[in-house]
């Protein structure tokens, strides 16, 4: 059975580090693709504030004056930014993954919200790792960030930059089912002529590659460079702006067979990517190739994760009570320490020395 809807992806630059005026500007794109009747709309990366082209212009000295500034200006869960954007996903009736910088206590991480129809959190990830000088800036996602889950317009995930050139998130990814794939991208402006790994061709490949893949439908927004943001970050100094051009903005959608579906619009053009999705066609697609299925050789290789959510502190309390569980089942039996030992046990492993 046909199952057609319309998805948009959203190539802009950002309000770079004015979070105020991001978050109209995102209400706004919402607003947008809900009255072109799109069930979903997905943001560039770190589009709130902005992606931090500032770390690969110039040494960490000269970088300071954007450290206290960007960090300020990044987002927190359960924000009034926070539930504006959620506000804006339940007015329209229209799902929204978009892409922060969000902060957490005094760290950063490379984050991507999915918010559903009813403006609910569906999800909030963050990037596992974060890409070469980006290292300085944001801190770590885990296993746990590697999911997808179940709307009421399919199976959507989501993955950042170049997490779609690390193969075994990818695999634990298509393993799930996914259908639809949130593909955040930041501009493909930076080092053009350069470093041709950067640029839009080997970036677009990768989420065509991973359309076919997965045999899911792929939306790969990617943010622009204004002429504002350029000026703020190079500052009159011809080096840096042949490092960071104007403009960069490739976003595609891909059907599950590769194919550049939708609409199109230039390099430097500010607007949405509107692309019409229908899940009967993903079930042609799996048939060829399912790699974490039929397609899997699974007497040769098989992939181990865990997804367990990781803190830097675990509570004495915590450990107590596993080993008094432990102790309990050991001398009684009783069932209410067994389901004390299935709430711990994993803890516990993590915390063996061997």
């Amino acid at each position: 059975m046909s199952e057609v809807f319309k998805v948009a992806a959203v190539q802009a630059a950002p309000s770079f580090l004015n979070l105020a005026e991001g978050i109209q500007r995102a209400e706004a794109y919402i607003d947008e693709a809900a009255s072109k009747g799109c069930k979903l709309v997905v943001f560039p990366e770190t589009w709130l504030p902005g992606y931090p082209n500032h770390i690969w212009l110039g040494p960490v000295a000269w970088q300071m004056q954007f450290v206290g500034r960007y960090f300020d200006s990044s987002i927190e869960v359960g924000s009034e930014e926070d539930k504006a954007i959620a506000e804006a996903a339940r007015r329209n009736n229209i799902q929204v993954s978009i892409g922060v910088s969000e902060r957490d206590g005094g760290s950063l991480y490379i984050s991507q919200w999915h918010y559903g129809e009813d403006g609910e959190i569906i999800s909030r990830r963050r990037k596992l790792k974060p890409t070469h000088v980006e290292r300085t800036v944001f801190g770590e996602g885990d296993g746990s960030d590697l999911a997808v889950k179940e709307t009421s317009i399919g199976r959507i995930g989501q993955l950042s930059c170049w997490e779609h050139l690390q193969p075994l998130s990818k695999y634990a990814m298509y393993a799930q089912n996914e259908q639809i794939h949130c593909a955040a991208w930041p501009n493909f402006s930076l080092y053009r002529g350069m470093a041709y790994a950067l640029g839009d061709v080997v970036n677009n490949a990768a989420s065509m590659i991973y359309a076919v893949e997965g045999g899911c439908y792929v939306i790969a927004p990617c943010a622009t460079v204004s002429k504002a943001q350029q000026e703020m970050l190079c500052q009159g100094d011809p080096e840096k702006e042949a490092m960071c051009q104007i403009g960069g903005g490739y976003t595609k959608i891909y059907a599950p067979d590769g194919q550049s579906i939708g609409s199109e619009i230039g390099e430097t053009e500010e607007g949405l990517v509107i692309a019409d999705i229908d899940l009967s066609m993903i079930p042609y697609a799996k048939a060829v190739a399912d790699p974490a299925g039929h397609y899997a050789k699974k007497d040769a290789t098989r992939l181990l994760i865990d997804r367990e959510k990781r803190r830097a502190v675990v509570e004495v309390t915590d450990l107590n009570a596993s080993k008094t569980a432990m102790s309990e089942l050991a001398t009684t039996g009783q069932e209410e320490a067994v389901e004390v030992v299935s709430e711990r046990s994993s803890l516990l492993h993590r915390l063996k020395p061997w």
